[in-house]
């Protein structure tokens, strides 16, 4: 059976499934593709169901839950860090409203937390890669970054002005920041479902345990990072709570989706279902 897999092109998503894209793994009857593309391209084909597998934002999760359910490993979760906001100058974190920051896409994460942060200001839809020379530039005034640009912002001088895995966590009283996850789609089945996400689950332990071979691997997607750093942001994203979101990771999940439903930033109340 043909099983297509999609995810972004980072080194923690790259490390993640290491060992099914170099077949690593017995596999059995399922014979694993791999697509890389940007996580607000991945949000959007999920929306038709494209892919058997493929990572999305939660914040994606609310209008494709009646075509896919998430699977109990691979999330990425922050831990008192997560998506920024970044200006050319020091500013307070009231000074943002009214402001034109540039977003990675409309369907992420960190667009939704940036709304539940703050509501008021101009959206200006990037790639994610251009955001920081966007800001640089002055084009815009902030930029929400995602991605490895959480570790080097200030090699480009620019100033924080939030982080939301630190809001998150002050909010919360401690919870994971739950950014994204694997879903899979409903129609394959609850057999192969199973199989499958025991398969993934083994692919995220043995990158874990092979952690040199699979940065090695990694480092292809690490955009320009030295290999202390990539480690660093591969730790940051792939850990006990990719193995397995455990009871903080699922609520914290669960919160989100609740807290964006009153804040009227989704159209639906959401239950975080998963297939285990």
């Amino acid at each position: 059976m043909d099983i297509r897999i999609a995810h972004s092109p980072d080194s923690d998503d790259a490390f993640m499934f290491y060992a099914l894209a170099r077949e690593k793994l017995p596999t059995g009857k399922f014979r694993f593709s791999h697509t890389l593309q940007d996580i607000e391209t991945l949000n959007r084909k999920a929306l038709d169901g494209i892919y058997e597998i493929t990572a999305v934002s939660f914040h994606a999760y609310v209008y494709i839950s009646d075509r896919y359910i998430l699977l109990p490993s691979g999330a990425s979760m922050g831990d008192r860090y997560g998506p920024m906001i970044v200006a050319r100058e020091a500013l307070s974190p009231n000074e943002l409203a009214g402001k034109k920051i540039a977003v990675p896409g409309k369907l992420t994460t960190a667009y939704l937390l940036l709304k539940l942060y703050q509501p008021d200001f101009e959206e200006i839809v990037i790639p994610f890669d251009k955001i920081m020379d966007a800001v640089k530039q002055g084009s815009v005034d902030a930029g929400l970054l995602i991605h490895e640009g959480q570790l080097t912002y200030a090699s480009h001088q620019l100033h924080k002005i939030v982080d939301f895995g630190e809001w998150w966590d002050s909010e919360t009283g401690g919870l994971p920041l739950p950014l994204g996850g694997n879903v899979i789609r409903r129609d394959l089945g609850k057999e192969n479902i199973e199989a499958i996400s025991r398969l993934l689950k083994e692919s995220i332990q043995y990158g874990l345990d092979h952690r040199k071979d699979a940065l090695d691997y990694a480092m292809q997607f690490a955009r320009d990072l030295d290999v202390e750093t990539a480690d660093r942001f591969v730790g940051m994203y792939v850990n006990e709570r990719t193995v397995d979101y455990g009871e903080e990771g699922r609520r914290a999940v669960q919160l989100l989706f609740d807290r964006a439903y009153k804040a009227k930033l989704i159209p639906k109340a959401i239950q975080a279902e998963f297939s285990d």
